[in-house]
C-alpha cells in the first residue's frame, strides 16, 4: 500500500507534530480499519484551526414524521415463514413489532454517533484522545430515531459523472468552496458542487501532481494496488488515481475540515472519519511499500514564507523526521519539488541488527498485528515475519494487480490463519460469485450502474466484493472484530480495501453513503450481544434513500427482521437463496429505489 500526507495546518499547541504525534503513546491504534501490511501512503499535513458544531437535540424528543412507502415488487416471491419454521436461534427483540421508529429532528442530518462534536467538547484533550472514537454506550445515549435526508436532497449522479460533481443540497457545506477557493478544491456553481481537481499539495491540478509521483513511483506496474491518502481534502488524489487502477482509502482526521470525507463518498470514492500516526503508517504499509510526503517541512526552503514558519524552525522539522524514518529502518528514495518518499524495507534482517546499535526504538511484542481493534498504540516498530534470505519479501510476494484478486493469498499459503487453506478460500470464490449472479437477478440495477458505494459487513475473505470486480463498483469490506478469524490482511493482499468494525457500534461513516449494504450472518453474530434494532437504524442511517439492503441469514432471523424492517419504512421481500427452497438460510432484499421518486 502507498501512504500519501497532504499538507495541514499544524495546531499551535505542537512545537514539532511529527514526534508529538508518533512517538507518544495514544491510547488507540488509529489504524484500527487495517491489519497490518498494505502498499502505498500519501500523507498531507493541511492547516486548519476551525471546527464546525452543531447542536444535537436528544433523540427522546423527537416528534413522529410520517412517510408514505409506495413500492413495486422486486421479485414475484415473497416468502412467509413466520409461522412454518423454527430453528435453535433466536432474536432478542425489546421493542414490539408494530412500533414504528421516529425521525430525529432536522438538524440530525450529517449525525456520525461516534464523531459527535458534542461528546468531543466534554473529553480531555490530552495525547489528543479527543480526536479518536466516542460512541454512545448507554441505552440512553444511542441514536433511537431514524435520520432524515435533507431537505433538497436528489440522488447522486451516476459514476463515472460524481467523480467530478454533486448536487449541492446533499451536502449544503460552502465552507471548502471559501476557505480552499484559491486551491480548487471545489466550486459551488448554482445546484452544483463541482471538483476541478486542485488541492493544497498540486496547485496545478492532481494530473500533473500524478505525473511527478509517477516518475519515482511504478504507479502504472500493477505492482502498486491499494493507498492511502491522509489529509484527502475532497479525496481528488484518490480519484485521480483510480485511472491507474489503484483504489485509493480517504482519511481525514474527524472532518477538520467542513464535510471532506462527506464530498468524497458523494462523489463515489472511498472515505473515513478517522487519524493516522508515523509508526502507525509503518505498521499497516507492506514490506517494500512506499510513504510520499507533501507539504511542511518538505519543500521548506520555498515555501517557507507561505507557510508562516522561520526556516530554522522546519529544517529542524525535517531533520527529526528524517531521523526517525532512519531508525524505523526506512530508506528514502527521493525528494523532488513539493514531495519526499521513503521505502519500508521489504524484510527486518539488517533493521534486527541496526536496532540492537542505536537502542532507540524496538520491536513491539505483540503477536497479533493484524488485530488492531482499540488497541493501545505503543511506540514500537511492528515486525515483519521472518525471512531467511535478505532477499525475500517477507510474507510473500503479491501477483500484479489485476492477477492478485483471485490467486491465492501468502497469509493463506503461509497457514497463517487457523483452518484457512487454499481450497476453503478457492471455495468461497466459487461460492460467492454464485451468489452474486442470484442477487442480480433480484436487484436488476446491480450489473449495470444502479450502485456504485457497496458496503460488506461482514467480508471475511472478500469474495462477495471480489465477484463484483467486472462492475463500475467499490466495496468497503468490513470485517469484525470479533469474528472467529481475522481475515482483513487477506482482503488487502487481494488488492481491496476494509476496516475492522463492531457492528454493536455506529461506523465512521456521514449518513446516506452507501448505496447497497450486504449483511451476511451480521445479525446471528451479534443477536446476544447488543440490540438488533440499533444495527438497523445504523443501516437505515448509512444507506442512501434510494438504496438497497441485502440481509442473508437463517430463516427465523429474517422472519424476525422483516418486522423490524417494517418500522423503519422498508419493505422487505423475503426469497429463497441460489440453492432454493429446501435451504435454511433465506435473503431478505430491500429495494428503495422504488420507494423514491
Amino acid at each position: 500500500m502507498a501512504f500519501q500526507i497532504t499538507p495541514s495546518k499544524i495546531s499551535p499547541i505542537i512545537h514539532n507534530p511529527i514526534i508529538n504525534i508518533t512517538l507518544i503513546v495514544l491510547l488507540l491504534p488509529l489504524f484500527y480499519l487495517f491489519g497490518s501490511f498494505s502498499t502505498i501512503a500519501i500523507t498531507s499535513t493541511t492547516v486548519s484551526t476551525s471546527t464546525t458544531t452543531n447542536t444535537t437535540p436528544n433523540c427522546t424528543s423527537t416528534q413522529r414524521i410520517s412517510k408514505d412507502a409506495k413500492t413495486e415488487p422486486i421479485d414475484s416471491q415473497n416468502l412467509d415463514f413466520s409461522t412454518h419454521h423454527h430453528s435453535s436461534k433466536s432474536i432478542i427483540v425489546h421493542r414490539t413489532h408494530h412500533e414504528s421508529i421516529e425521525f430525529c429532528p432536522k438538524n440530525f442530518t450529517n449525525y456520525c454517533p461516534c464523531q459527535d462534536i458534542n461528546r468531543v467538547k466534554y473529553i480531555s484533550k490530552e495525547r489528543f484522545f479527543h480526536r479518536e472514537r466516542h460512541c454512545p454506550l448507554s441505552d440512553n445515549e444511542k441514536l433511537r430515531c431514524l435520520v432524515p435526508q435533507p431537505k433538497r436532497y436528489r440522488n447522486p449522479f451516476p459514476w463515472p459523472k460524481s467523480r467530478d460533481m454533486a448536487w449541492y443540497h446533499n451536502v449544503p457545506s460552502k465552507k471548502l468552496t471559501v476557505v480552499k477557493k484559491s486551491q480548487n478544491w471545489v466550486r459551488l456553481e448554482g445546484d452544483y458542487l463541482i471538483f476541478p481537481g486542485g488541492g493544497t499539495s498540486f496547485p496545478k491540478g492532481v494530473q500533473a501532481y500524478l505525473k511527478f509521483i509517477n516518475k519515482v513511483l511504478p504507479l502504472k506496474s500493477g505492482r502498486i494496488r491499494t493507498a492511502l491518502d491522509i489529509g484527502c481534502g475532497v479525496a481528488s488524489f484518490g480519484a485521480a488515481l483510480l485511472d491507474y487502477k489503484i483504489i485509493t482509502m480517504s482519511v481525514a482526521p474527524m472532518d477538520i475540515h467542513e464535510a471532506q470525507v462527506q464530498f468524497a463518498l458523494e462523489r463515489g470514492l472511498p472515505a473515513m472519519l478517522d487519524g493516522l500516526y508515523l509508526l502507525e503508517i509503518d505498521r499497516v504499509l507492506r514490506p517494500g511499500g512506499y510513504w510520499v510526503l507533501s507539504g511542511p517541512p518538505i519543500g521548506w526552503r520555498i515555501s517557507y514564507k507561505s507557510w508562516e514558519r522561520t526556516p530554522e524552525d522546519l529544517e529542524n522539522e525535517q531533520m527529526t523526521l528524517e531521523d526517525l524514518a532512519r531508525r524505523m529502518c526506512w530508506k528514502k528514495i527521493a525528494e523532488k519539488g513539493p514531495i519526499a518518499v521513503w521505502q519500508k524495507p521489504t524484510n527486518h534482517i539488517h533493521c534486527r541488527q541496526n536496532l540492537k546499535t542505536w537502542k532507540s526504538l524496538y520491536f513491539c511484542k505483540d503477536n497479533e498485528p493484524d488485530y488492531a481493534w482499540y488497541r493501545k498504540m505503543e511506540p514500537c516498530i511492528t515486525p515483519l515475519p521472518d525471512v531467511t534470505n535478505i532477499k525475500h519479501t517477507a510474507g510473500g510476494t503479491l501477483e500484479k494487480w489485476p492477477k492478485r484478486l483471485n490467486v491465492v493469498p501468502p497469509r493463506v499459503t503461509s497457514s497463517s490463519i487457523k483452518g484457512v487453506t487454499s481450497r476453503t478460500f478457492n471455495e468461497d470464490n466459487r461460492l460467492w460469485k454464485r451468489r452474486v449472479q442470484h442477487y442480480g437477478k433480484v436487484l436488476v440495477s446491480l450489473f449495470h450502474g444502479g450502485y456504485r458505494n457497496i458496503m460488506d459487513m461482514n467480508a471475511y475473505f472478500g469474495g462477495f466484493a471480489a465477484a463484483l470486480s467486472p462492475y463500475p463498483v467499490w466495496v468497503m469490506n468490513v470485517v469484525p472484530y470479533d469474528s472467529m478469524n481475522s481475515t482483513l490482511g487477506i482482503i488487502y493482499e487481494r488488492g481491496m480495501i476494509g476496516t475492522y468494525m463492531n457492528w454493536c457500534e455506529a461506523f465512521s461513516t456521514y449518513p446516506r453513503t452507501y448505496d447497497l449494504i450486504h449483511a451476511h450472518g451480521i445479525f446471528s453474530m451479534y443477536m446476544n450481544k447488543c440490540e438488533i434494532v440499533d444495527i438497523l437504524i445504523e443501516m437505515y442511517r448509512i444507506v442512501r434513500p434510494d438504496g438497497a439492503v441485502i440481509v442473508r441469514d437463517n430463516v427465523d432471523i429474517l422472519v424476525k427482521l422483516k418486522d423490524l424492517m417494517g418500522n423503519l419504512g422498508w419493505q422487505p421481500k423475503l426469497s429463497h437463496t441460489e440453492r432454493g427452497p429446501l435451504d435454511t438460510e433465506k435473503v431478505l432484499f430491500v429495494d428503495n429505489s422504488h420507494t423514491t421518486s
